[in-house]
């Protein structure tokens, strides 16, 4: 039994009469009467007496309505619970984050978190990728920033931005004088990554698939190192477009772009498929929309607020 038969079951009582109910629920006549028969087959039991005028229910369908008017009552006030909690704007919210993507934006996020939607309150956790996911399904974190697409039946992937990858070169390589480099031809000797666990590091590897002298022993813990170690011992590594702002005017000379083509990176709030906090997802969207450069956000975030 549905829904929607109870509606119609409840309508024919107001009107005792098919076809005035029908074009009540606006639906067919044909339609309402096969409906409520499935349902007094299912429950074997005649819930109106056609043979009276105007129709009336049977004794029988007079207990089952009372029940329905019960059920859909509690219905819509189970509706008007998920209605309220889409729209609760204030609380606590645990948010995973990884670390490739926190130092862009969390210190602006909290700023901005603190001005525009002051009744919620973010706890942040900075994870890797596979911790953040284990969390999530376990509802130990409500929503977390990570690099997509995952690919997970259980979590919902809401895309904020695309970011570039780029090039950081030490002077000291020949390299350093290509004004850009074929991510194609991306060499590996001398590459500096990140340690295994990070998802950075994947998609750094995925760019250098063809290249057989890969040497895994240059590994480093934060892009902010990677960059440290590139500067003290030479070589080169691949780092997010949005980290040039935290380098130094004489390191942002050693980058040089990524093309043919240039690799991108999705980077999204993911949350749980059961998630119905809509009006706090969107404030944290808001918000990381407006720490994140306009041309590099989601065409849809731009346009639209997010709907679950």
């Amino acid at each position: 039994m549905t829904l929607q038969q109870m509606e119609y079951i409840l309508a024919v009582d107001k009107y005792r009469h098919f076809v005035k109910a029908s074009e009540y629920c606006k639906v067919t006549q044909s339609t309402l009467s096969m409906m409520i028969k499935k349902m007094e087959e299912e429950l074997d039991t005649i819930i109106f007496d056609r043979n009276s005028h105007p129709i009336k229910p049977t004794e029988a369908g007079e207990k089952i309505i009372s029940q329905i008017k019960i059920i859909l009552y509690n219905t819509q006030q189970l509706k008007e619970i998920t209605k309220s909690e889409r729209m609760q704007a204030f609380g606590d919210i645990n948010i995973g984050v990884i670390p490739t993507v926190a130092p862009y934006i969390i210190p602006q996020f909290f700023v901005l978190m603190q001005k525009n939607s002051p009744n919620i309150h973010p706890h942040v956790f900075e994870l890797q990728t596979s911790q953040i996911i284990e969390k999530l399904k376990l509802a130990e974190l409500d929503m977390a920033i990570l690099a997509t697409p995952l690919m997970i039946d259980e979590l919902l992937e809401i895309p904020l931005y695309y970011e570039k990858f780029v090039f950081y070169v030490s002077p000291n390589e020949q390299i350093y004088n290509c004004k850009e480099i074929n991510s194609k031809e991306l060499p590996s000797k001398h590459l500096w990554m990140l340690k295994e666990g990070h998802c950075l590091r994947n998609q750094v590897l995925n760019l250098c698939e063809k290249v057989s002298d890969y040497d895994a022993i240059y590994e480093a813990g934060s892009i902010d190192t990677l960059v440290k170690i590139v500067d003290a011992n030479g070589g080169y590594t691949v780092i997010p477009e949005l980290h040039v702002d935290l380098l130094q005017k004489n390191q942002q000379k050693n980058i040089r772009p990524l093309v043919n083509p240039a690799p991108v990176r999705e980077i999204s709030l993911v949350v749980r498929k059961d998630y119905v906090k809509e009006r706090i997802l969107n404030e944290i969207a808001s918000n990381i929309k407006q720490i994140i450069p306009e041309q590099m956000i989601d065409s849809r975030l731009k346009k639209f607020t997010i709907k679950l």
